[in-house]
């Protein structure tokens, strides 16, 4: 388990993440944030409080939040179908996971091995073919490691830069994937192929870890910065009101 921060210790690893991800947020406006895991989470509710105010997020399952700071505060329905409407018509962006990604984002969340006979299963495509032609789209990696970081995934559940224009237009219209953010880094698709580039490194990490646990080479443009740190303003809201119990650290370990 996680162990609290003392009010004004400097941040944690798991904190760094949150705010990595809430500035997936940054500038969307009115849209659906939709979140896979409990930074993320914590990341689009941060995004909300701060510097993101017109994010629509729900609890989860039907009800618009009012206030991201207490679940309770109810403002509106969001039935799964208008919920479904919402991402075919590019109203979201979603912080999927992904157990593999390649140098151009194609993400397996399928299966480990060979279609016809794998290694293992894992859950399946479900949305992510959709939600990666129709919306924008980042990924949340809690653990940074070359099982994750690919030079091929073994089946692609959600479409990268490459294949998407590949497809050409009915693929790659609306097709935009943000950033990624591990417990290591912040990586995007600001080259001009679109192959995956290391943006940032969390305080504490250092490029050659990052490339060691990477399984392809990643675009590096200049001098590599650090990943911002959380504001003492953001760190009241993570501590105080949005993660009392520390689930983050939890989900991230250093």
């Amino acid at each position: 388990m996680g162990t609290t921060p003392a009010p004004g210790a400097a941040p944690t690893r798991a904190e760094i993440c949150v705010v990595a991800c809430a500035e997936a947020w940054r500038g969307d406006g009115e849209v659906l944030a939709a979140t896979a895991g409990t930074v993320p989470t914590l990341g689009a509710r941060l995004a909300r409080l701060t510097f993101s105010p017109d994010l629509l997020l729900t609890d989860g399952e039907a009800l618009l939040l009012a206030t991201p700071a207490d679940p309770g505060s109810i403002e509106g329905w969001l039935p799964y179908r208008k919920h479904l409407s919402l991402a075919a018509r590019g109203k979201r962006h979603m912080m999927m996971g992904a157990s593999q990604l390649d140098r151009y984002g194609n993400q397996n969340i399928s299966c480990i091995g060979q279609w016809a006979r794998p290694e293992r299963q894992l859950l399946g495509s479900r949305g992510a073919p959709s939600n990666t032609v129709n919306h924008p789209v980042s990924y949340w990696v809690p653990r940074h490691s070359a099982r994750v970081f690919v030079a091929h995934v073994d089946v692609v559940s959600g479409v990268g830069h490459d294949r998407a224009a590949e497809a050409g237009p009915a693929a790659a219209r609306f097709h935009g994937l943000r950033r990624v953010v591990t417990d290591l880094a912040v990586l995007d698709f600001a080259t001009p192929d679109h192959r995956m580039r290391l943006a940032s490194v969390h305080p504490g990490v250092t490029v050659a870890q990052v490339r060691e646990r990477t399984g392809f080479p990643l675009e590096i443009t200049g001098e590599v910065p650090l990943t911002r740190e959380p504001t003492h303003a953001e760190l009241r809201l993570i501590r105080e009101v949005l993660d009392p119990h520390d689930t983050r650290n939890r989900e991230v370990r250093t």
